[in-house]
């Protein structure tokens, strides 16, 4: 840590990430209206209650027969705690999503950081395409530890040190590492979800393999879950035709 006087601050170091389900517009009937009005018109949800077999029926086709649209109209925002380097990959994913993250223009940024717990598997083996990771050893374990406690501790000492120096927020921020904490509310409908869904999890049903990094998947099962509690049928259908998006 720095000597300066400004460095009175305790990092906190997580191993976690946390999803909310902040807000929706989203159920397995908002698909079934959107199919069917262009064969028998709009109709009611009432309506759409008297056959559930069909209903169903109509999803899983939708979903098999990749027709996509019925599936975007709905709404999802989760409001997503994780390190900046998840958010990263999470920007590939742009076509149906929208996304507002905290700034570190506007405020000062909070000492919380990530290092990966004893489930988090360290080493790659192979080469590209066609590696897997393994263990790690005990040794190789507690040196990722400390070698990055210990760098946040140091970037985050400095940060302060130029806050405190009257430096600006926008500028002071470069010094901090990309295990930094943020948060973001992002905004997806079930297509664009299910896309990313397919992208950044394994599963034994996906019939295209994914191999994601573990961190953005802890993220992608948890708004998964999520999803499912609202449109069960719909991610019946998806899981059934091999998790691949319509």
């Amino acid at each position: 840590m720095s000597d300066t006087p400004e460095a009175d601050f305790k990092i906190e170091l997580r191993s976690d990430v946390t999803v909310e389900l902040v807000k929706h517009t989203a159920s397995d009937a908002d698909v079934l209206f959107a199919a069917r009005v262009s064969t028998v018109g709009e109709q009611s949800l009432d309506e759409l209650k008297k056959d559930p077999e069909r209903s169903k029926g109509l999803i899983n086709y939708l979903m098999r027969d990749r027709h996509g649209s019925p599936f975007e109209h709905n709404s999802m925002t989760f409001l997503i705690s994780a390190p900046i380097f998840v958010f990263r990959e999470f920007m590939r994913h742009r076509v149906g999503w929208s996304y507002n993250e905290e700034s570190g223009r506007y405020r000062e940024l909070q000492p919380v950081f990530y290092v990966p717990d004893a489930s988090r598997k360290l080493v790659q083996e192979g080469r590209p395409g066609k590696y897997r990771f393994v263990e790690g050893t005990e040794a190789q374990r507690e040196l990722t530890a400390r070698a990055m406690a210990d760098s946040y501790e140091q970037a985050y000492g400095t940060y302060r040190e130029m806050l405190a120096a009257g430096v600006a927020r926008e500028v002071a921020r470069a010094v901090l590492p990309v295990g930094l904490y943020s948060s973001m509310y992002a905004t997806c409908n079930a297509r664009s979800l299910m896309h990313f869904i397919g992208l950044r999890t394994q599963h034994e049903l996906a019939k295209v393999p994914s191999f994601p990094q573990r961190e953005i998947e802890m993220v992608g099962e948890k708004m998964e879950a999520a999803w499912a509690g609202l449109m069960p049928l719909t991610h019946a259908a998806f899981n059934a035709n091999g998790r691949v998006a319509p």
